[in-house]
């Protein structure tokens, strides 16, 4: 089987691994296969920390079984479950959603906001945002008040996204938006053209990170990874 970038998505749910592969189809153009992949022993949905561990596990085993096809991988959950389990595992570039999201936004904006899915998701982007140290550029996280199978509903949650995405740019000065979920795949481009603002899809932030790194040959292990070209 032809080598490739691996998205892993730790939920159980075809509809959004369908929803982040079709956000993939415009990286597809620079050449690296990128294949999308369903965790089957995962919830339907993340929607909590608990959730979010139980799926490192399989997780990690899933990876492994793929590592002779693999190229890098991606980890498709806000929240990045098992990124440096698996960074730990493999030589071979591993980035994580969330971390590439807010790193891409810094790129795009001063203060950067986000569109959680439900309240309980805040706190645990809140310790990941205090662990990367930018608390400060921060604008604000705000819930939309769904779960991920809502988030199928498209009327329900453009309505929703766009009342959020307005909150975070004119009442809390974002100046740049992420989307704080997975299955949000989709709704990038017309909330960007809607509210008017730089919108980062988080698996697309970190699938471009990750075939920059295979073709550059980079990786958390330097010199050890097996990428497709060479750094200088």
């Amino acid at each position: 089987m032809e080598k490739a970038l691996i998205v892993i998505n730790p939920n159980s749910s075809e509809a959004v691994t369908s929803g982040i592969d079709a956000a993939m189809e415009p990286l597809r153009k620079f050449g690296i296969p990128i294949r999308c992949l369903t965790l089957a022993e995962g919830p339907a949905g993340i929607e909590s920390q608990r959730q979010a561990d139980l799926t490192i596990a399989p997780m990690l085993a899933l990876a492994a079984r793929r590592e002779p096809e693999a190229l890098g991988y991606v980890i498709a959950c806000f929240g990045d479950p098992g990124l440096h389990a698996l960074r730990h595992a493999t030589p071979l570039p591993v980035l994580g959603i969330q971390e590439a999201a807010v790193a891409t936004a810094l790129t795009l904006g001063q203060r950067f906001g986000v569109i959680a899915i439900l309240p309980a998701s805040i706190p645990r982007h809140m310790r990941a945002f205090g662990a990367m140290g930018v608390t400060q550029r921060l604008a604000g996280d705000r819930a939309l008040g769904l779960g991920v199978a809502e988030l199928a509903e498209p009327g329900r949650t453009l309505d929703a996204m766009r009342r959020v995405g307005a909150r975070l740019r004119d009442e809390d000065g974002a100046d740049v938006l992420i989307m704080g979920c997975a299955g949000m795949a989709g709704y990038r481009a017309i909330l960007e053209a809607e509210l008017g603002l730089p919108v980062v899809d988080p698996c697309q932030a970190a699938a471009v990170m990750a075939l920059g790194q295979i073709g550059l040959g980079w990786s958390h292990r330097p010199n050890k990874g097996k990428g497709h070209g060479n750094a200088d």
